[in-house]
Order: structure tokens, then C-alpha cells, then sequence
């Protein structure tokens, strides 16, 4: 069989106390899954940088000029993880045959890169990376990480469970990804609806090494947020029962308070009053906030404006040491398909 050409994506946001580490071991597992033919000789890793604000991209661009292994693509801001993730695998699925996309903080196993590779060259097209166990996680990330999975699937949002952006692509199933034109690409549900031929790998995830994780609570339930908003309309129908419910309710109280009236027992309580005033009036600012939500998901998909713009490309350039220095550089554009780096002046 033809040795498939591999690309790594690796998505970095201020992350240069772990990203000398990632490299060495990500090129390590290169070298080691080319020498036993596993993969091409021509596979590259590519990192991309999400517009950080520490040395991310100098340790990315030394690293391109001393390995050739090692391609860069720099965004002009941050875009955030799935758009940056995006931007690595359209820059380079045109060079690659198969691509694999992890997290910098490699607590995902490169380990199972090997496993993706042989189920990609057995006719598999997408192969998600699964996690078997959780027993790193805190018992509140445990939960709260499960309930989504089982939420969404509630919802009707066909997930992988336990799995979250650590995967391999086929060139074709990227390809295919690149037809969703939609703002708000929440990858764990889209990568699903290519509908290609997948199955998954199974690994232990291990604990970050150093530097603070890019997924506090306040992303992480944004991030949530995001998917189940992105992919079902189930919300604002459970809003539109719960207004029916109320409605229905209001009437039996209704009745309810009709009657004390006839038998000549008119008090009403002040506990039973404020209290449905804030209910309903809390019930209605939910709905308000739901709706808007949608509207606001509408707003940003008619603007159609770009999810990410690169500012510098490592992977489809020559690196060339004599164009390009530490102290600054800038590119100029000769045209809508070239690029050339040159020495800032």
C-alpha cells in the first residue's frame, strides 16, 4: 500500500511553557511511524498559532527554519480553538492524504496516532480519538463533561461520546468539511453529519504538564452553550411548553381564585403574589434571552464575514533564512494565489 502523507495539527494559544516539549514528541512519533512505513516521509506537523500573546509563535517559526518537519501558520487574531483548527486543516489538506488534529498540551495520546493511521489505511475516512476513562478529571468536570454528552443526545445532536477534537481526517472527508459555510461550527457535530466511513480508538488521557488549561468554566459552559444552540431548536421549544404549562396553570388559579371570590373569601396572600410575579417575570427574561440567542446566531451568519484570516503561512512557503529574521519581517501580496516574505526595511 502507498505510505499515506500525515499531517498533525496542533491549535496554540499562548502556550510556550509546554510547546518545545509538544514538538520534540509529536516529531519523535513522526519519525517513528515513518520509519516503520507507517507513514509517508513527506508528513509535517503544523502549528498553528490562535494569536497568542507570548513567545508561541517565535518557538514555532525557530523550530520551522531548524526542522522541516515543522510548518507554521500564523492567525492575525485570535479566532478561537475551532476556527483555528479549521485554519490548519484547510492550509494543508491539499499536501496531505490523511490529517490528525490534537490539543498542545498533548493530553491527549500521541500514542493513538498510530492506531488512527492504520484504521485510515484499512478504508477508515474519520477516526475519533475516545477517551476510556475520566479518572484524572475532577468528580465536578467528570459530571458536568458526561451530562453534556447525554444532554445533547437528549437534545437529538448525534455526539461521540467522550471524544472531543482529537481525531483523523481523511483528505476527502476535509474536503467535504469545507462545504459547511455556517459562523458557528461547533466540530464535534458537524464531523459526524459527513456520514463517512468511521470508527474510533480508545486511550487514556493524561494530565496537562504545564501552563493553565485554555478551557476554564466560564469557555467551557459557553462552549456548551454554543453546540447545543448550534445544532437543535429543542430549547426554545421546551420554552414554548413551559409557557404553555404556565398558561394552563394561570387558568386553574384563575378558576381557583374565582371561586374564594363567590364563597366571600377574597384575601389574597403577598407570598403567593410577589412570588408569581418573579416567576412568570423570570420565566419571560429566559425566553427573551433564548430567542435573542437564536436571533443573535442569525445576525452573525447573514454578515458572512471570514472565521479566521492568516497572517503568515509556513506550510505552502519556502522557509528561507535569508527573507525572514527574529527582529520583524512583513509579507507582501504579489497577486490573489502568492505570497512572498521579505525583510522588513
Amino acid at each position: 500500500m502507498i505510505k499515506p502523507i500525515l499531517t498533525i495539527v496542533v491549535p496554540c494559544y499562548n502556550e510556550e511553557e509546554v510547546l518545545e516539549d509538544t514538538i520534540s514528541q509529536l516529531h519523535n512519533k513522526l519519525e517513528e511511524m515513518i520509519s516503520v512505513d507507517l507513514v509517508s516521509d513527506k508528513s509535517k506537523l503544523l502549528f498553528v498559532d490562535d494569536g497568542s500573546k507570548d513567545r508561541t509563535w517565535q518557538i514555532i517559526y525557530k523550530e520551522s527554519l531548524d526542522n522541516p518537519v515543522v510548518k507554521g501558520l500564523k492567525l492575525s487574531r485570535n479566532v478561537g480553538h475551532q476556527n483555528a483548527l479549521l485554519a490548519g486543516l484547510f492550509s494543508s489538506k491539499d499536501a496531505s492524504d490523511c490529517l490528525v488534529t490534537i490539543d498542545a498540551d498533548l493530553q491527549d495520546d500521541i500514542n493513538a496516532i498510530s492506531q488512527m493511521v492504520k484504521k485510515f489505511r484499512e478504508g477508515f475516512e474519520v477516526v475519533y480519538g475516545v477517551r476510556s476513562k475520566r479518572h484524572h478529571d475532577s468528580f465536578f468536570k467528570r459530571f458536568t463533561a458526561e451530562s453534556f454528552y447525554k444532554l445533547m443526545d437528549k437534545l437529538g445532536v448525534k455526539l461521540v461520546f467522550n471524544h472531543a477534537d482529537f481525531r483523523l481526517m481523511s483528505r476527502r472527508a476535509v474536503e467535504e468539511l469545507s462545504q459547511f459555510a455556517e459562523s458557528n461550527m461547533f466540530l464535534r457535530g458537524i464531523v459526524p453529519l459527513i456520514g463517512f466511513n468511521a470508527t474510533s480508538v480508545f486511550y487514556e488521557r493524561k494530565e496537562r504538564l504545564a501552563g493553565e488549561t485554555k478551557y476554564p468554566l466560564k469557555k467551557m459552559l459557553a462552549f456548551a452553550f454554543d453546540g447545543i444552540t448550534s445544532f437543535s431548536v429543542t430549547p426554545i421549544r421546551f420554552v414554548m411548553l413551559i409557557g404553555c404549562l404556565s398558561f394552563f396553570f394561570s387558568l386553574g388559579f384563575g378558576a381557583y381564585f374565582l371561586s374564594l371570590k363567590f364563597f366571600g373569601n377574597t384575601e389574597l396572600g403577598w407570598t403567593s403574589l410577589i412570588t408569581s410575579i418573579w416567576l412568570i417575570g423570570g420565566l419571560q427574561l429566559i425566553a427573551l434571552g433564548l430567542v435573542g440567542e437564536y436571533v443573535g446566531k442569525i445576525y452573525k451568519e447573514t454578515k458572512r464575514r471570514p472565521k479566521y484570516i492568516v497572517d503568515i503561512d509556513l506550510f505552502n512557503l519556502p522557509v528561507s533564512r535569508k527573507l525572514m529574521n527574529m527582529e520583524g519581517y512583513h509579507y507582501e501580496s504579489l497577486g490573489a494565489e502568492t505570497r512572498k516574505l521579505s525583510e522588513n526595511n
